[in-house]
């Protein structure tokens, strides 16, 4: 994983090359010029307030000014210059792992919804301050060896106990990183686990109210935050111990330069001027000292956040994408093996609405990934017009076959933007959907298609979100379109007139519709039913022929 943190930092620093390189050019003038600022009044003194020459005073109020107009744009044009890098990467790094998590090949991983979440936006953010953390660094060493060379050309012992003084500073406070990381990292997984269990929670609220478990809940979320709250004060106080050490630190080392100059000044090695230099210098030293020290700290933050977003990056992709472009036709399971599947054959033929039935839960998740192209077989091949679909390319293929989850997520602020797809529908071809769906009566209510919907529809009812995203799918049309338990919060006369919806929608132009449902209205409107068993396909028939089968009436019946 640090391999990957390292490339991931490396190609960071290469994509803002540009303006990272001039943040880091303007900064080291700034550097530059402060440091010279008391070299510069060193000189006045010497030169021009020493020898009361007007013409060199108003020669040093010149040089003196330029100084201060070099140093404050230096300043102003690195942050400009700065600001855009960061900007940009952080986004850059918030769309990659966006779509690494919710594009069409999926990723491996034990992270939950919120702890995705919150790495696709904080984490996203502080990695891309590593590029604020490289420029300042360069710019304090490039201030500091300024420093150090001015110095040496006043006393070289004092020069000396500079560049052997603040590297020993320096490294003493990165001594101190390794802790600092190490709670950050902490802090961070506490933060993405009460996130996670929030989002769970706001998720499943409504079904808690239904068997009274809020109570629960609410308990497992405030042991989660409470945990983070507790991680995230420990990152202060190690922070806070932290800038109290290099403070403390950076004020001996100047006290000692300020002194030794004084003592020096008294025995006449060096000038008034240079005393004043010196002074000065010593003073100056705190800022790139500190912004040292300031590095050190954050980029233990910083490089933690790249981890996890690096690990997201790396993480195996759930199925792979082929470059074969997906074409209509039938879809088949041949002799496929896979978690409650054995051996199974099965086609989708165009045209047909096929009906699937599984007595597990858990095979009706595998039929729905493999028709998806959302899980590879573990033996056995699934095709979609012959090719198999591990060789199409996962953007065709979704234009291709579109398969509606049993979970619905409706995005949008109205009942029009929750109802868009890749094509621009008019209004009738909405309502004619919508009244497939038995979901017309919303536009009844006062607003329409402007309808306002709160937070993924959750002014709706459980049956009316089910129903708006069986309008949406059935808006997509797509070649071949799957539904998976469609109808499961809604009541039986609404589910038989949405059985004759579908049927009535999708007939015609060779589109294939599958049912994976138990539900018996929509399997008496099927074509074809598939009853799988023990992992097999036990029966193929008509759904009311299969009732016979006391098997499959167990299922559909109960």
């Amino acid at each position: 994983m640090t391999q990957t943190t390292g490339r991931l930092i490396r190609r960071m620093f290469w994509r803002q090359r540009r303006d990272t390189a001039l943040c880091a050019a303007f900064w080291s003038l700034h550097q530059v010029c402060e440091a010279l600022v008391p070299v510069a009044i060193g000189l006045v003194i010497d030169q021009a307030v020493g020898t009361g020459s007007t013409s060199a005073m108003a020669w040093s109020v010149l040089g003196i000014f330029a100084l201060f107009t070099a140093l404050t744009m230096g300043w102003r044009s690195g942050f400009w210059f700065l600001s855009r890098a960061v900007t940009q990467e952080s986004h850059e790094l918030r769309m990659r792992v966006v779509r690494r998590v919710v594009g069409g090949q999926g990723i491996r991983t034990t992270r939950q919804s919120g702890e995705l979440l919150s790495i696709a936006t904080s984490d996203t953010q502080s990695a891309a301050e590593l590029l604020e953390l490289g420029t300042r660094g360069v710019s304090a060493l490039i201030g500091l060896t300024v420093s150090a060379v001015v110095l040496l050309r006043i006393d070289w012992s004092l020069g000396l106990g500079l560049v052997v003084g603040v590297p020993i500073l320096v490294l003493a406070l990165n001594a101190l990183g390794p802790v600092v990381g190490r709670r950050t990292s902490a802090q961070q997984q506490a933060v993405g686990r009460a996130a996670a269990t929030a989002s769970d929670l706001l998720r499943g609220l409504r079904p808690l109210r239904g068997f009274g478990g809020v109570d629960e809940a609410v308990g497992r979320y405030r042991t989660a935050s409470r945990t983070s709250l507790r991680a995230g004060i420990g990152t202060v106080k190690a922070g806070a111990t932290f800038i109290g050490a290099s403070t403390f630190t950076t004020g001996l080392l100047i006290t000692a330069v300020a002194a030794l100059a004084g003592w020096f000044a008294l025995e006449g090695r060096i000038t008034v001027g240079q005393l004043i230099t010196i002074v000065g210098l010593a003073t100056f030293l705190s800022d790139p000292v500190l912004n040292l020290a300031d590095c050190v700290f954050r980029l233990a933050t910083a490089r933690a956040s790249a981890t996890r977003v690096a690990e997201v990056l790396a993480a195996p992709e759930r199925v792979p994408s082929g470059t074969r472009t997906a074409l209509p036709g039938t879809l088949t399971l041949d002799a496929v093996h896979a978690p409650g599947l054995d051996g199974v054959d099965l086609a989708v033929i165009p045209g047909e609405l096929l009906g699937i039935v599984t007595g597990e839960t858990g095979t009706a998740d595998t039929v729905t990934e493999l028709l998806a192209g959302a899980r590879s077989p573990d033996r056995g091949e699934v095709r979609l017009a012959g090719a198999p679909m591990r060789e199409l390319d996962l953007a065709s293929l979704r234009r291709t076959v579109l398969v509606e989850p049993h979970g619905v997520d409706l995005f949008g602020t109205t009942l029009r933007e929750a109802l868009q797809t890749d094509d621009d529908r008019d209004d009738e071809a909405l309502r004619t959907a919508m009244a497939s769906a038995s979901v017309g009566d919303l536009l009844a209510d006062e607003g329409g298609f402007d309808r306002e919907l709160v937070d993924h529809g959750l002014n709706l009812s459980g049956g009316q979100r089910q129903r708006l995203a069986l309008t949406r799918a059935l808006l997509a049309d797509r070649p071949v379109t799957v539904f998976r338990d469609p109808t499961t919060a809604i009541d039986a006369v609404t589910e038989h007139a949405i059985a004759e919806g579908i049927r009535a929608h999708r007939t015609g132009d060779g589109r294939a519709t599958v049912l994976v449902t138990t539900s018996a209205p929509l399997l008496d409107r099927c074509d074809r039913v598939v009853f799988l068993r023990d992992g097999r396909a036990a029966a193929v028939g008509r759904h009311r022929d299969l009732l016979a089968d006391w098997s499959y009436a167990e299922v559909v019946l109960r």
